[in-house]
Parts: C-alpha cells; sequence; structure tokens
C-alpha cells in the first residue's frame, strides 16, 4: 500500500509509547523496527472493521529513502480486516507473505512469465521444467549456499553461472557441496 501524504502525516503524530516492536517467527523481537495503528480521520471512507497498520524501520545499508519516509526509517503500510489479533503478529503475517511474492518473482524470472510453446501438452512440459528449477532454486541456498549468495535471485545467479566471474567459485563451492549430500532413500 502507497504511504500517502494523509498517511504521513498521521505517522508524524504517532506517539513513541504507540510504537510496538515487531517480532520474527520464533518470538524474538526484530531488531530495528516497530509498528503502530493508525485511527482516526485517515480511515474515513474506508469499509466498516478495517485496520490500517504501518511499520517503521531502519532501511537496508545502502537503500533510498523516499519523501514519505521519516525520521530517517523506512515507512510503510497496510490493511487488514482481521481483527481481535497484535499489530506486531499481524506484522509478521504480512511480513511473510512477502516471501510469497519473492517466490512468484523467481518463477516468472525462471520461465514462468510466459508460456513460450504453441500446444497445451508442450506447455505442461515447459510447466514442469520451470517447477525443477524453482526446487533447485528453493532448496541450493539452503543446502549449499553460504552469506550473501544465499540471497541471489535467479538473474543474479545466471549472471554469475554466465561469465568466469569472481561468483563462480561460490556457485561452483556449492554445487561440489551439494555432491557431498547422501541420496535420500
Amino acid at each position: 500500500m502507497t504511504v500517502t501524504e494523509q498517511v504521513h502525516q498521521h505517522v508524524l503524530k504517532v506517539p513513541a509509547p504507540a510504537w510496538t516492536p515487531t517480532v520474527e517467527t520464533d518470538g524474538e523481537i526484530r531488531d530495528g523496527a516497530w509498528v503502530a495503528e493508525l485511527t482516526g480521520d485517515v480511515l474515513d471512507g474506508w469499509p466498516e472493521g478495517m485496520r490500517l497498520i504501518v511499520r517503521k524501520e531502519r532501511p537496508h545499508p545502502g537503500a533510498q529513502l523516499r519523501l514519505t519516509d521519516a525520521d530517517g526509517m523506512r515507512l510503510t503500510c497496510f490493511a487488514t480486516n482481521t481483527s481481535g489479533r497484535p499489530i506486531a503478529e499481524l506484522e509478521l503475517r504480512h511480513r511473510l507473505r512477502a516471501r510469497a511474492e519473492d517466490r512468484i518473482r523467481a518463477a516468472r524470472a525462471t520461465g514462468l512469465r510466459n508460456l513460450p510453446l504453441h500446444r497445451t501438452a508442450q506447455n505442461r512440459i515447459w510447466l514442469e521444467i520451470v517447477q525443477i528449477a524453482l526446487d533447485l532454486l528453493a532448496w541450493m541456498p539452503m543446502l549449499a549456499l553460504t552469506g550473501k549468495t544465499r540471497l541471489w535471485e535467479p538473474r543474479r545467479l545466471r549472471l554469475r553461472l554466465a561469465r568466469h566471474w569472481p561468483w563462480t567459485s561460490h556457485i561452483t563451492a556449492a554445487l561440489d557441496q551439494l555432491a557431498l549430500l547422501p541420496n535420500p532413500d
């Protein structure tokens, strides 16, 4: 959801005690991120029961702040009609859904964007190949990659494989690591 000027003005008025620390999946407090619920006239015209949750967090190194960010913190917000749950729990649920969106982006980058063949049966085979690639993209970082290479998206991985760059050693080391894993029974 876009942080509009009206939302931005309401965020600036949120008192410090109203900000709740965000949490990780293990229940630990997430460092450098807080959430608050916006109420009042910012919700005028919204359906009954809607909630507007705003998150502020320190931007990642190198990230550009936007005009709607405040006090050096990145602002994002989302709306929900879920009631009776703490806002930190709602924010975690929302953040976990973003991971699903990452997987969708990876699927599109891996060949799901277009069905390149003319017949349905041919495209079924294409989709199976895309699924195999997505399985590899999901498992390889967990089983074999280390450090920042675990975060590489499909395009970046392809570029690293396609050229003899300094990163080639990371990928070949990952493949060697995969080869050492025991065969499933």
